[in-house]
């Protein structure tokens, strides 16, 4: 295997990442942000006000979104497995 292709291969695995963890992450960070300004309006400091509502929607993002990830992945396996060099596999 020459260096182009695991060099390909590793820029499309972390391009990979990025597509499936943004959605998540973008999630945890508005909601987040959006409970730090309720926070500070209204002067409640409670840890639990973050955590709960945050891992609320994470859960909710994640089951909308499961089956578009699932399948993202499976093409994504697909994809590396059909363009394997034959000599790899022996």
């Amino acid at each position: 295997m020459s260096d182009s292709i695991v060099v390909t291969l590793v820029s499309q695995a972390i391009m990979m990442i990025i597509l499936m963890s943004a959605p998540i992450v973008l999630t945890a960070m508005i909601v987040g942000f959006t409970v730090s300004i309720l926070q500070a309006i209204t002067q409640v400091q409670e840890q639990t006000l973050s955590f709960v509502p945050k891992s609320l929607c994470v859960y909710g993002v994640l089951i909308l979104l499961g089956p578009w990830l699932l399948n993202t992945m499976l093409q994504y396996v697909r994809h590396i497995l059909d363009n394997l060099p034959v000599n790899l596999l022996r």
